[in-house]
Order: C-alpha cells, then sequence, then structure tokens
C-alpha cells in the first residue's frame, strides 16, 4: 500500500511516500481501506513538535477519515467487512493514521457512515464535529447529549463560525434547536457562516460587538464555542448568561487569558476547556452517537453551498495540505486517497 509517513519532527518537507505492507489488525481493530482524509491543525501540529518522542520511528498523519472496512480483528462485532466508517482519532497515540491507503485503528475510533454521506463528509467530522458537540453539552443543567430539541430555547455563541468546528457548532446547534448567533471577520465568511445555518452572523473587530450581541440575546448567551478565548475571555463575560458555559478548544490569538473575576462569578459562569484527546472514551462514544444521529438526520453537509469549502489533495500531495492547513485555509482541506466513492 501507499503511505505517506515521517520519521522525525518538522515541516511539512518530512512527510514521505512509502511503499509499505498492508497491515493485518489485531484484536478489538478494524482495518479500514481510506477514502479520503481529513486534515486538521492538529495534524501538523503534532507532525511539527520538535522536542516531542514519536509515538513510533516511522508515523503516518492524520486523525480523521472515512473509507470502508476491510478486514475486522477478534473481539470486534458491532462492524462487519463493507461497512462504509468515518474515523476519528487514528493517530492518537499510535503510528496509524489515514494518510494512507489502509489503515488499522481501534474498533471504536471507526463508526457507521450513514447512507447517502459521502466519504468528504465523513471525513470532515471527526476532530471539528467532536469537538463541536462536547462545547454544546457542558452546560451546568445540560444537555449532555444533542438530539433535535434538546437546545430549544437557548441561545448559542459561536465565535469564529466559518472555521471547521465552528461550522459544525453552528450545524449542529440549529439540529438541536437553538437560536446561533455567529462572528465572523470578513463578508466571505459572513456568507459561510448564514450558508450553515446561523440565524444571525456579527462582524468583527467591531467596537459595538458586545452591543449587538447583547441586542439579539437580552438575557444573554448560554452556551459560547470559543475559537480564541485570549482575546475574547472579556467580550464573552459580557454577553454570557447567568450559568452561561464558554468552551474554549484552540488558542488562536494568544496561549494566556484573562478574565474579569467578579464578573464572571457574579454570572456563575462555567469556563469550559475542550481537547479530544484527554476528554475520556464516555465522552467521545456520546459524541459519535449523536453525530452519526446528525449526518443520518442530513444536518451536516459539507461543500461552499453549505458553507464549508472544500480543498481536495491527492495522497502525493499531502505536504501541501499540510501546509494549506497551517496556512490558515479556509474551509476543510482533505486528501482524497482512493479514487471513487465506494
Amino acid at each position: 500500500m501507499k503511505a505517506i509517513v515521517y520519521s522525525t519532527p518538522g515541516d511539512s518537507s518530512v512527510l514521505s511516500l512509502v511503499d509499505r505492507e498492508i497491515p493485518e489488525p489485531g484484536p478489538g481493530e478494524v482495518r479500514v481501506r481510506i477514502a479520503v482524509s481529513g486534515v486538521n491543525p492538529t495534524d501538523w501540529k503534532a507532525r511539527a513538535s520538535v522536542g516531542r518522542p514519536l509515538v513510533a520511528d516511522e508515523v503516518t498523519p492524520n486523525q480523521d477519515g472515512a473509507g470502508t472496512v476491510d478486514a475486522v480483528g477478534d473481539g470486534v462485532d458491532h462492524l462487519a467487512v463493507g461497512d462504509r466508517v468515518w474515523i476519528h482519532l487514528a493517530a492518537h497515540q499510535r503510528p496509524t493514521g489515514t494518510a494512507a491507503e489502509y489503515s488499522v485503528i481501534p474498533a471504536a475510533r471507526a463508526v457507521p457512515l450513514a447512507d447517502g454521506a459521502s466519504f468528504e463528509l465523513g471525513a470532515s467530522l471527526g476532530v471539528p464535529a467532536m469537538t463541536a458537540h462536547r462545547a454544546l453539552t457542558v452546560h451546568e443543567f445540560g444537555p449532555a447529549r444533542l438530539t433535535p430539541g434538546a437546545l430549544e430555547g437557548r441561545i448559542v455563541l459561536v465565535q469564529g463560525g466559518a472555521g471547521a468546528v465552528g461550522h459544525a457548532a453552528i450545524q449542529l446547534a440549529v439540529w438541536a434547536g437553538a437560536t446561533v448567533i455567529a462572528t465572523v471577520s470578513s463578508a466571505e465568511k459572513e456568507a459561510f457562516a448564514r450558508a450553515a445555518g446561523a440565524h444571525h452572523v456579527l462582524r468583527y473587530p467591531d467596537a459595538g460587538l458586545a452591543d449587538g450581541i447583547r441586542e439579539l440575546a437580552p438575557q444573554g448567551v448560554d452556551h459560547i464555542v470559543e475559537v480564541a478565548i485570549a482575546e475574547n475571555a472579556g467580550l464573552d463575560v459580557e454577553v454570557v448568561a447567568n450559568h452561561g458555559s464558554i468552551g474554549y478548544y484552540a488558542d488562536n490569538g494568544g496561549d494566556t487569558f484573562t478574565a474579569a473575576v467578579r464578573e464572571s462569578f457574579a454570572k456563575n459562569v462555567r469556563w469550559q476547556g475542550l481537547l479530544l484527546y484527554t476528554v475520556g472514551e464516555e465522552a467521545l462514544a456520546a459524541a459519535a452517537e449523536d453525530v452519526s444521529a446528525a449526518v443520518a438526520d442530513g444536518a451536516l453537509p459539507v461543500g461552499e453551498d453549505a458553507g464549508l469549502p472544500l480543498k481536495v489533495f491527492s495522497l502525493e500531495q499531502t505536504a501541501a495540505a499540510h501546509d494549506a492547513v497551517e496556512g490558515g485555509a479556509t474551509g476543510k482541506v482533505l486528501i482524497r486517497v482512493a479514487d471513487a466513492d465506494d
């Protein structure tokens, strides 16, 4: 099989295309013939982490993907050869990422993909959709799971609504019945957030942004999905509702933040960090199940018409795909591994 590998951390030049034997799944594992691999910021950051030991002498990158189960290891009874699946955390503490024609992964990280959902959609889930799910389910008064109507009557603020996580958060919140306010930085991104389903879209930077949010949510925002806590902590405290949650998942704009103490505790604010690698299996399983239900309902489309343009590279172009994500490409970056969606 063809695979992308690296043996030392560094920039994208450390990635190389090689031929390797097709691996066999062990107990509790499945082998997936990868159709599409998804690229996230975590993938290039893991590859570039000089000083951090690799999990193996040779690593194939990329956490997310989609394809068809090709072989099943002992003890796996919920998946069968021929099942279409979407994949999450394939390379977490393992060298078997999705930038390869075949990947062996724990069976729990391969999730059945709904009939009619493309492999491009499947490869766009994983890190973005599961992070968004977590951000929407950490409120003190729930819900802990997302279903249609679970967020009825709630107001959700998605900071950075044109990013992959922001896009998924808008879609999941709308599917669950929330009113969604998104913030974006340009007219193009405003169009993407509206296409994703946001009811209101506000632009930043804007000295009147807090006033604009309060006008739309006089009682405050219940759930905030935050990509740039270092820049937005002050604004978030201003507009969050009593007992509201602020779920932050990235360090865009800085690696520390300062919050107003009195205003925060006066509103009983819940500051919730989000990282899939350490969130625990129960939360991952809940997210995977709910995201799959939303996909089956047609609630998580991708593509420019749905607010998330796709930029597709070949397996041989994996380095360029990593560079595109590192450079802040708008939309979702994918690697097409197989020739057909079958």
